[in-house]
């Protein structure tokens, strides 16, 4: 530290200095009472200002979804919502789902269709010498009188809504396999800006000491100190852009997409009304696929009630005898009836009510769990929530001013580089871990959406 120094150095280093942060201040109107955390648009740093008066304010920390020089490309930007529209427009998703419910309308529609009406012909020679033929044409069908096709094609469409809810299902799943992309590909894309924004900070800061080292007010350590501080800069910076273009690689993968634009969107998820999920809980698709197969389940079971009440086959026709002496032709009529002595569909019976207790406690297990979910995982949203808006007011706000103070404390001979650096050390890391517990509210508060079902 270099306390021998005037103290009339101080001062004048002090007067240039408030300038143009107050300049700097006025320009920012809110900044006072805007979070840290939400920042402005990145912007270059002055490549040198060794001739300059006094260095400009430190650049604020952008916030996550603000465009900025990390993402080069087009304009405009991609938000969630229009990222869930892509991904699920996906041309071979929609040919799955469409195979999948043709499969259960070919079986609605075999449950409604009866059986073919017969036509019969006979023949036969007697062995007499009057050379007897007989021949006969009949027109048989079976008949359903205890209604078991209606209720079977009653449990065909109820499990045909089934593979509809279960198509939303997979619907909301792949729609929170998207937001968990997107919100990775926001993040890393936030912390890569936040990493720009402190690598172009040394252009500034190495202005300050290359006038101070040329001034003897400073070593020549410091400006090799410095050199290697902004190599490490720079690696991590170009680690973190690797991170970042890997996170928009899959993201790009699952819009079936070959380049995405900016990310624009908020990390800290919004607050949600737990009793209003609650009440809809019920339509929840997971929970009516279950009750579907229920339902489908129960009418096959009472389909099978009606084995006592067999099919009756009736048939219809005419008969013709022809000898060498006489003819003779008249109505035929036929009718046979099964007796329902052995099987009575007793086992389908037994079988589908097996599968109705199945389904049902399946349905009272999943509504149980996902209440239990829906309270729990809005609870732990709304803490992290909590946590990340006090961590913002507390933690990121003040920030600029901190940076501000640390520089005008090298510069006045109360600090030395090392400390310096420090600090900007740690209100990148500091900005950082905001991002992050913003989204780790945002994951936890998609785990929320998808218990509740939206795809939206």
């Amino acid at each position: 530290m270099r306390l021998a120094r005037p103290l009339s150095l101080f001062v004048c280093s002090f007067c240039l200095l408030a300038l143009p942060a107050a300049a700097w201040a006025q320009s920012e109107p809110g900044a006072a009472t805007r979070p840290a955390l939400t920042g402005m648009t990145l912007k270059g740093a002055p490549k040198n200002e060794s001739h300059a008066r006094s260095p400009s304010p430190p650049t604020p920390l952008p916030h996550a979804g603000e465009g900025s020089e990390v993402s080069r490309g087009p304009t405009f930007t991609l938000s969630e919502a229009e990222a869930i529209r892509m991904g699920l427009a996906r041309s071979d998703l929609n040919a799955l789902e469409q195979s999948l419910r043709q499969g259960a309308q070919a079986d609605l529609l075999a449950a409604g269709q009866g059986p073919n009406p017969v036509l019969s012909y006979s023949r036969e020679r007697a062995g007499d010498a009057a050379g007897t033929v007989e021949q006969g044409l009949m027109l048989s069908q079976t008949f359903d009188l205890a209604g078991r096709r209606g209720l079977q094609r009653q449990a065909a469409q109820r499990r045909l809504d089934a593979v509809d809810a279960e198509r939303h299902v997979r619907m909301t799943e792949r729609a929170s396999e998207i937001r968990r992309q997107f919100h990775a590909a926001l993040y890393r894309q936030a912390v890569s800006e936040a990493t720009q924004a402190w690598e172009q900070e040394f252009a500034r800061i190495e202005a300050l000491v290359d006038k101070l080292v040329r001034a003897g007010q400073a070593s020549a350590f410091d400006r090799q100190r410095l050199a290697l501080e902004r190599a490490a800069s720079q690696a991590r910076l170009a680690s973190e852009r690797a991170e970042l273009e890997r996170t928009r690689a899959r993201l790009a993968q699952l819009l079936e997409t070959p380049a995405l634009p900016a990310l624009t969107g908020e990390l800290l998820p919004p607050w949600a009304d737990l009793e209003q999920a609650l009440l809809q809980l019920e339509h929840n698709p997971t929970l009516l696929a279950l009750a579907r197969r229920a339902e489908a389940a129960e009418f096959e079971q009472s389909a099978a009630a009606r084995g006592w009440l067999p099919e009756v086959n009736l048939g219809v026709g005419q008969r013709w005898t022809r000898s060498a002496t006489e003819r003779h032709q008249g109505l035929s009529v036929a009718l046979s009836v099964p007796l329902p002595l052995h099987d009575r569909q007793q086992a389908a019976q037994q079988r589908a009510g097996a599968e109705a207790m199945r389904w049902r406690a399946e349905h009272r297990l999943a509504h149980s769990k996902a209440s239990s979910e829906l309270r729990s995982l809005h609870r732990q949203t709304e803490q992290l929530r909590s946590a990340a808006l006090q961590f913002r007011a507390q933690a990121t706000q003040p920030l600029p001013r901190l940076l501000r103070v640390a520089e005008l404390a090298y510069q006045g001979g109360e600090s030395s580089l090392l400390e310096l650096l420090d600090v900007h050390r740690s209100a990148l890391e500091t900005h950082i871990n905001g991002l992050a517990l913003e989204h780790r509210a945002r994951e936890v508060h998609i785990d929320y959406e998808q218990t509740k079902g939206s795809t939206e």
